[in-house]
């Protein structure tokens, strides 16, 4: 599973005009789901990004989590993280987990997110999402956790 982690001031996700995910200070995240991810592995990418240390402490530097100072967190599926890019002009999405199955994933992504996190927002699987952000610092960061190889 990818996530596209943002350190934002605030966030927010619309969906045909309405406003249907928003949070002040905290993480918008990008979440995708790959081919041959299960819930391990989403399980795995939220314990990184709900303990990633990416908020100042007294002496700036970087060793609070959004745990720590209490963020919030907008979840936002997008499945074309998973873009092969390597080659041609036209990205490949064959990386990415079948529509149901990236659904399926995110799903339990949020619902395991709400049980950890007491602030979480997200977008809607499928839809055409406005998403607004402004990035605090710029700080952006990308998290992989790969299926383990059988």
């Amino acid at each position: 599973m990818i996530g596209l982690l943002q350190r934002v001031s605030s966030a927010g996700v619309v969906v045909d005009g309405a406003l249907i995910g928003a949070i002040d200070a905290g993480l918008m995240v990008l979440v995708c789901a790959e081919r041959g991810d299960t819930e391990k592995e989403a399980d795995a990418l939220l314990n990184k990004l709900l303990g990633y240390r990416v908020f100042a402490d007294e002496a700036g530097k970087m060793n609070r989590s959004v745990t720590d100072v209490a963020g919030g967190l907008l979840l936002v599926p997008q499945f074309t993280l998973a873009a092969d890019t390597k080659s041609g002009t036209r990205p490949s999405f064959t990386p990415a987990a079948a529509p149901a199955d990236g659904a399926r994933l995110f799903e339990y992504f949020v619902q395991q997110a709400r049980l950890k996190h007491p602030q979480v927002a997200t977008g809607r699987f499928g839809a055409d999402m406005k998403v607004s952000l402004t990035n605090d610092g710029p700080v952006t960061f990308w998290l992989q956790v790969e299926p383990k190889k059988q």
